[in-house]
């Protein structure tokens, strides 16, 4: 009975119904479609990142600005800024690799530098990576020619998008071998180092800057950046020795007698000390790297994984942060996108509950006999506002599943165009060069729940001045 009623009364009404039905399905339909384009370029900036270059979860040195893996998040000073390496770099690896739930981990030491190829000069972003353990992390790089770098080597990977803008410029493309030389300016001058060229990649899905990067071997990265392995040995007391010697003595035979206290001074017993030397400088690792990788394992939270890992490194001067800002400030605006978006229908959903908020007071106005009568013969206040409520959601409830589906049909009617998209950003944005959204049932369903709140809140005051009107009002209007 009581639901019936208030079907009786929205057909009775159904000028104003129909007029408070479209506004709150316009409404729904704007925030469906906005969130299901922002939605889709949010999940393919993740897919991007995460199979290509992030992974899920990074490690880096904790400071006062967050970093992206190439260089501090805040565009102001990001030229200025130094990336601190990795403190107890062994220590966080082993903690890492014990947590549940890592299907793989890597590292990496980033860097700027100029590049010239085949006399092309152009920046480009540096990623030094440890080759054997950062390729398996990421299928979304896919090798065009020559073959992928490898571990101990010597040698750089660029773009196909850098070798088309090589060719363009000096009419011969890139070949497997040939030599790129890389320039920066540091404290002690300019560094140059010269590497080949062993192979052409392309990511699956390049994100804004992701076409700039380059991969090279760790080595030289570091000394581009002037970056020096830390370690401390204690001299052998032969070699200390020395210092107790005069200058007349230090030059003197006797004081070489102890290359052959044991054995016969040779070029063999250098080359083995010098061996010996590297093999001692290798063990000591940590201070050399920027950054530690993660993969997940599917299903795992990231979330989760963070606030995990965090606890145990916080005391060795570490941070755990997510695949956004690992990516940088292009990730990190999709959300401002969003929330601009949102705001902006926000305000247009005020208007609409203005505008609903007339309509029912009208409607309310109008039917002062029928909600005095119902007093008169006994109905409380809480029976009038469910009513009058009831009446509401209803109309939101068909109003909200008539926007979302409108939304998804048009999603549809989209994708069957083959639209074309000529921007480069737009498309990296969109996950391909072809329009194509996708229905996201959690979009859906904040949609719908935004309809119903829409209705629920324009009927609030609506209501209140419905309960105020006294019997006797009934009576005056016969």
């Amino acid at each position: 009975m009581f639901f019936f009623l208030a079907l009786r009364n929205i057909i009775r009404n159904k000028k104003n119904s129909l007029i408070i039905a479209l506004l709150i399905g316009v409404i729904t339909f704007l925030f469906f479609l906005g969130n299901s384009i922002i939605g889709k370029a949010d999940r393919s900036f993740r897919d991007a990142f995460i199979d290509s270059l992030t992974g899920d979860v990074v490690l880096q040195r904790r400071g006062e600005l967050t970093m992206n893996l190439f260089g501090a998040n805040i565009p102001i000073i990001e030229d200025f800024f130094i990336i601190p390496v990795l403190p107890a770099y062994d220590i966080a690896m082993e903690l890492a690799a014990a947590e549940s739930g890592v299907a793989g981990i890597s590292s990496q030491v980033s860097g700027q530098a100029l590049l010239d190829l085949q006399g092309t000069r152009e920046p480009a972003l540096l990623g030094g990576i440890d080759a054997d353990s950062y390729f398996p992390l990421f299928p979304g790089i896919i090798l065009e020619e020559g073959r992928l770098l490898r571990s101990g080597e010597t040698g750089a990977m660029i773009t196909a998008q850098r070798a088309q803008r090589v060719e363009a410029a000096s009419g011969r493309r890139p070949a497997i071998g040939d030599p790129l030389l890389f320039t920066s300016l540091g404290d002690g001058g300019f560094r140059i180092r010269e590497v080949p060229l062993v192979g052409i990649f392309s990511y699956q899905n390049p994100g804004q800057f992701m076409n700039e990067i380059v991969l090279i071997d760790p080595q030289t990265v570091r000394a581009l950046n002037e970056i020096q392995v830390a370690g401390t040995a204690e001299a052998p007391p032969e070699a200390t020795s020395l210092f107790d010697l005069n200058l007349d003595d230090l030059f003197s035979m006797d004081s070489f007698t102890w290359f052959q206290e044991e054995e016969e001074f040779s070029t063999d017993l250098l080359q083995s000390f010098l061996l010996e030397e590297r093999e001692e400088l290798s063990d000591h690792r940590g201070g050399d790297w920027h950054f530690i990788i993660i993969r997940l394992e599917p299903g795992v939270s990231p979330s989760a994984f963070i606030a995990s890992i965090n606890r145990k490194i916080e005391d060795y001067g570490l941070v755990a942060v997510g695949w956004r800002v690992a990516a940088g400030t292009s990730a990190i605006l999709m959300i401002l996108i969003q929330a601009l978006f949102n705001a902006g229908v926000f305000l247009v959903s005020v208007a609409g509950v203005i505008a609903i908020i007339n309509i029912l007071l009208i409607s309310v106005f109008r039917r002062t006999r029928e909600i005095g009568t119902l007093r008169a013969i006994g109905a409380r206040d809480s029976y009038i506002r469910s009513l009058i409520i009831t009446e509401n959601l209803l109309l939101s409830l068909g109003a909200g599943l008539l926007g979302v589906i409108g939304g998804a049909f048009f999603i549809r009617w989209l994708n069957s165009l083959g639209l074309h998209i000529p921007n480069e950003l737009v498309a990296s944005l969109l996950g391909g060069s072809t329009l194509q959204l996708d229905f996201l049932p959690p979009v859906g369903a904040l949609s719908f729940a935004a309809a119903l709140a829409l209705g629920f809140s324009a009927s609030l005051y609506p209501v209140e001045t419905a309960v105020r009107i006294e019997p006797m009002a009934a009576v005056r209007r016969g």
